[in-house]
């Protein structure tokens, strides 16, 4: 095995924090479409082993008032490339990051990664969330864990 450590809740956090270019908007002239944008070519890194993900990025939103500036979008898609972040993480912090700055009625982000030792994974995250989403959001694992 290439890293036998176990995972840490610094693994797990890993990335979550960092600083990203802003995702810029312009205002949009027309209700009710789909925009899709796909970016094959998504590159990161595991915060465990230090391997390289690969993947591509699938982005469906329909604006509201603004939608996503691309070139911004493709540099801040590009600030993870050396950044230590799991999968799972790096898909639910570009949905939250395209919420924050386009504000639209509803967001998809889906990461296909490649087959790392024949295991590949693919996460999709939603906005709104569900209304019945993880127990951290209400605080409430904690009690869970220690629970027979």
């Amino acid at each position: 095995m290439l890293n036998s450590r176990p995972y840490t809740a610094e693994h797990a956090k890993s990335g979550l924090d960092a600083a990203f270019p802003e995702i810029e908007t312009w205002p949009n002239q027309f209700p009710g479409y789909e925009i899709v944008v796909h970016d094959p070519e998504f590159t990161s890194v595991c915060p465990k082993t230090g391997l390289p993900d690969f993947a591509s990025i699938h982005i469906s939103y329909m604006p509201d008032l603004h939608c996503l500036e691309l070139k911004s979008l493709k540099e801040y898609l590009q600030s993870y490339r050396n950044l230590g972040i799991f999968q799972e993480n790096i898909v639910n912090r570009i949905l939250e990051d395209i919420v924050r700055s386009a504000r639209p009625i509803w967001a998809e982000v889906k990461g296909d990664f490649r087959p790392r030792g024949g295991i590949s994974t693919v996460v999709v995250a939603r906005w709104p969330r569900p209304e019945n989403g993880p127990a951290r959001v209400t605080g409430e694992r904690e009690s869970m864990a220690s629970e027979p």
